[in-house]
């Protein structure tokens, strides 16, 4: 066969299979040129999942009726212009295919009017882009895009679509995750004539934590912090979930750049090296994050779909994310109600003022009423007394009118296990071994990492062959692997020696640890496997060595154990991420025994 020009329509259902994947895929192409337009309020009207019908209408700037026929078309758009403007693109869509390749696998219509206008005009497409002929329309400013039957004329792409409910659920989803990149835009939606999602413009921080509660749950907004972090242009900002508050799958993670809302390895990477000695086991954060940075730093252009970006940048990007977040969920401590904004820079955070502590749930049951007693007050003590003849320990409380400490002070040690101490707002309750266990580990983590490492040769050096690009690494990297301890040198092309390791990993596969920390280099400029493989020896010290469940603590001991707490790093969880304390305000006491109903 010779070699033939392919006819348009079919070009840009060769196109659709790359933009349009399932009915979602265009309500997020839609939503983002709303955006575009400026829009204030959109509507979004599904069927039948979207397989029958999507109609997007904003209150956007709209579309002149001479560029119609060019918005149909492919690779028109009023985005970019030139090289220049593909390399620092601030817009969300730029490409200019998204309405010829839907027109091309369904019935779309497209109705827009500008301000200035008498009237809207009104075209069909069928993807061939040719027949255009602008019929006069009574809507009002801005633009609806009416799609329907989608892929009636490719019917092998029909049959891959999912039930109407599946589809529908992607679509709820995603305008959900569009609606937090845009809290000056109000978002309506419905399926089948019934509404599901209202949300209205969010300008003030009340109103953007309400909105983040109406599709994350409220429980996130009482569990989670704010942050705000900068360096070296980089802007990051958003609400990061307390480690106690997981999920078992992470569909609570939204994260977005530039206002654009993106998958991303490295970006997932670093979000996992912040939490990773704070999380139990197999959980997933949540958070919802804004990362601002120059348009030029970051390639939007990786993707027909735009959901996938390269940063020019990598290591510092990840580098960056891993600092805020990590610092942040260090900088917590107990009493505080706001996460304070810090930088690289900055002194240190007031302890006052972060993050709010770790409230257990409001009590849901209404507990039954009790009748009165006869017994007296006074009859009551004195039968305690002949029960407890010994003189109980005095409480190590102040004899001035001083404001308590965040934690309080100690009220009993309850089964040896847990201590029970008296707060100006309530009680709280603190796992003594979690607690002093986490304390330990932070110590010893400190110890390690400010001294000189020691480091113990090999009696047998181990050889390891490796790709050319890992022996790179290994080469220029000795500085790095020197600072922890290993001596690593490069024998042939492909192959490295390692002599010494860290005296701290005896036992540990180092062949395996060694191999994962070049692999994570090469995907991400950077690893933290060898300071995890030290912490996680150091956790293990520090379990063994801190106060044993059953023992008997003093008084004193525990308030000591409480000042320790307010000045710890992490405190909120264990090195396993168990919860250490957990706090009852005076309101849920109150509620307990339906005080002031």
């Amino acid at each position: 066969m010779r070699i033939h020009a392919l006819p348009v329509q079919l070009i840009n259902q060769i196109a659709a299979g790359e933009v349009v994947e399932r009915p979602s895929s265009i309500v997020k192409e839609l939503l983002e040129n709303s955006f575009d337009a400026g829009a204030s309020h959109i509507s979004i009207d599904i069927e039948q999942g979207g397989a029958r019908r999507i109609r997007i209408r904003d209150n956007g700037c709209g579309i002149d009726k001479e560029d119609l026929a060019l918005a149909l078309s492919r690779h028109a758009t009023s985005k970019i212009a030139s090289l220049h403007d593909l390399q620092q693109v601030s817009s969300m869509g730029f490409r200019g295919e998204a309405l010829p390749s839907i027109s091309a696998v369904s019935r779309l219509t497209l109705i827009s009017r500008v301000a200035d206008a008498d009237c809207a005009w009104l075209v069909t497409a069928d993807g061939s882009e040719a027949h255009f002929n602008p019929q006069p329309d009574p809507h009002p400013v801005g633009t609806t895009v009416d799609v329907r039957d989608l892929f009636y004329n490719t019917p092998a792409r029909r049959k891959f679509l999912r039930s109407e409910k599946t589809e529908f659920d992607h679509i709820e989803t995603l305008v959900k995750r569009m609606a937090l990149s845009r809290f000056n835009i109000g978002f309506h939606l419905q399926h089948n004539q019934k509404e599901l999602l209202n949300l209205k413009p969010a300008t003030e921080q009340a109103a953007q934590a309400q909105r983040i509660a109406s599709i994350c749950g409220s429980a996130f907004t009482d569990q989670s912090v704010t942050i705000d972090f900068s360096a070296s242009d980089l802007h990051l900002t958003g609400w990061v979930g307390l480690p106690t508050h997981s999920r078992s799958q992470p569909d609570q993670q939204f994260f977005y750049v530039n206002g654009r809302l993106i998958r991303d390895k490295l970006i997932a990477h670093a979000v996992k090296q912040a939490y990773q000695d704070v999380l139990y086991h197999g959980r997933h954060p949540v958070f919802v994050l804004y990362l601002t940075l120059d348009p030029q730093l970051v390639d939007v252009n990786a993707h027909p779909a735009k959901l996938e970006v390269r940063f020019r940048e990598g290591r510092l990007v990840h580098d960056f994310l891993y600092s805020a977040l990590h610092r942040s969920l260090a900088d917590l401590r107990p009493g505080q109600r706001q996460a304070v904004p810090v930088s690289p820079a900055a002194p240190a955070p007031d302890r006052n003022n972060a993050a709010p502590s770790y409230t257990s749930p409001a009590y849901r049951e209404q507990p039954a009423r009790q009748s009165s007693l006869s017994w007296q007050v006074q009859e009551g003590l004195q039968a305690y007394s002949a029960l407890h003849p010994q003189a109980l320990e005095p409480a190590a409380y102040p004899t001035d009118n001083a404001t308590p400490p965040p934690l309080g002070y100690a009220v009993a040690h309850i089964h040896n296990i847990y201590i029970l101490a008296e707060t100006a707002t309530g009680v709280i309750l603190v796992d003594a071994h979690a607690a002093h266990e986490r304390i330990t580990y932070e110590r010893l983590k400190q110890h390690y990492q400010q001294g000189a490492i020691p480091s113990q040769p090999l009696l047998l050096p181990i050889k390891l062959s490796v790709s050319l690009a890992e022996a790179d690494w290994a080469e220029t990297g000795q500085e790095f692997f020197s600072a922890l301890g290993f001596e690593l040198n490069r024998m042939a092309p492909e192959t490295i020696v390692l002599r010494a390791i860290p005296a701290l990993l005896q036992g540990v596969d180092v062949e395996t640890l060694i191999r994962d920390v070049l692999a994570d280099m090469l995907e991400h400029g950077t690893s933290q496997r060898i300071q995890a493989q030290a912490n996680q020896f150091l956790a293990t010290m520090a379990c063994h060595g801190s106060v044993r469940a059953r023992r008997r603590l003093t008084i004193a001991e525990m308030n000591a154990l409480l000042r320790d707490m307010e000045q710890t790093e992490r405190i909120g969880q264990c090195n396993h991420g168990r919860p250490t304390w957990i706090e009852l305000t005076t309101n849920d006491l109150d509620k307990f025994f339906l005080r002031g109903q």
